[in-house]
C-alpha cells in the first residue's frame, strides 16, 4: 500500500531548505541521514548510491549540497521508495529510487558501479530488542539481513578506490571492521556523542575500497554543546548547527 496525504507530515530539513514527506507513524528520519549525508565528500559529475534510502532524506540532503550528482537510492519497502520519489519532485532534486532487496540486487544495479556507497542500516539484530509493532519502523530498526550483507553489497557497488559510509551504533563496530577487512582500508571511525564527556552512542565510518592505508579513530563529534540539556533550546554545536541548519559538509579529522 501507498501512504495518503493523511498518513504523514512534511517536516524541515537543512534549516527548511528541504520540505520531506515522511509516515507519522513508521521510521522517521531525524538527525542521522543528515550527518551520513554530510560526511561524503562527494563532488559534482559523482555516483553515488544509498542502500535503504527510506524516503531520501540522506539521498537528498547530499543532492541539495553538491550540485549535478548522480544519486540512485535503493528501498525495500515500496511505499517508503513511493515517497522518496514524491519528495525528490516536490524539492527539485534528481533522485533515481528503485524497489529492491540487496540481498537481491536489482538487474540496472548489478553492473552499475559508484564513486560513493553510504547507507544507514537498521541497528539491532532480530532478538536483540522488542521488535515495534508498525512494519515500517520494524523493518528500519531491525535487520533481518546481517550487517555484514549491507556491506558486502556496498562493496560490490563501489568502482575501485570508491568510498563506503555507514552510520551505525557504536557496538556494531566489530562487525563493520569484520565486513571491511581485506576488502577496504584507509578507515576513518568517528564517534558521534551527545555531548563532551559523554561515550559514543552511534559511530560514522568511512572506508575505501582496495586501499592499504591504515585505520584512523578520530577524536569525537560532539553534537550537542554545554554540560546538559537547556529545556526549550537546541543547542547544538556550532559545526552540528553548520550540518543540520545549513547543509555543511562534515569536516573529517578536525576536532569537534
Amino acid at each position: 500500500m501507498s501512504f495518503l496525504d493523511k498518513e504523514t507530515t512534511v517536516d524541515g530539513f537543512l534549516g527548511g531548505r528541504l520540505q520531506i514527506r515522511q509516515p507519522i507513524f513508521g521510521y522517521r528520519a531525524a538527525t542521522d541521514p543528515v550527518f551520513l549525508a554530510a560526511s561524503i565528500k562527494a563532488k559534482t559529475g559523482d555516483c553515488v548510491l544509498e542502500l535503504g534510502c527510506g524516503v531520501g532524506v540522506a539521498s537528498l540532503c547530499l543532492a541539495a549540497r553538491v550540485d549535478d550528482l548522480h544519486v540512485t537510492g535503493l528501498e525495500i519497502q515500496s511505499d517508503y521508495a513511493a515517497l522518496a520519489r514524491s519528495n525528490s519532485l516536490e524539492n527539485g532534486l534528481p533522485f533515481n529510487v528503485i524497489d529492491g532487496d540487496l540481498t537481491q540486487m536489482p538487474a540496472e544495479l548489478k553492473d552499475a558501479s559508484f564513486d560513493h556507497v553510504m547507507s544507514n542500516p537498521p541497528f539491532f539484530e532480530n532478538g536483540a530488542v522488542s521488535k515495534p509493532s508498525n512494519e515500517g519502523k520494524a523493518t528500519a530498526h531491525v535487520f533481518e539481513t546481517q550487517l555484514a550483507d549491507w556491506i558486502d553489497a556496498g562493496l560490490r557497488r563501489l568502482k575501485p578506490n570508491g568510498t563506503l559510509s555507514i552510520i551505525q551504533l557504536a557496538q556494531q563496530l566489530p562487525e563493520i571492521l569484520i565486513g571491511l577487512s581485506g576488502r577496504a582500508g584507509d578507515i576513518h571511525i568517528l564517534p558521534l556523542t551527545s555531548r563532551r564527556g559523554r561515550e559514543a552512542k552511534r559511530v560514522l565510518v568511512r572506508a575505501r575500497k582496495n586501499a592499504r592505508a591504515p585505520t584512523k579513530l578520530l577524536a569525537p563529534f560532539h553534537v550537542h554543546q554545554g554540560k546538559s540539556h537547556v529545556q526549550g533550546t537546541a543547542d547544538y554545536s556550532p559545526q552540528a548547527a553548520a550540518i543540520l541548519r545549513e547543509g555543511a559538509a562534515l569536516e573529517w579529522g578536525v576536532e569537534h
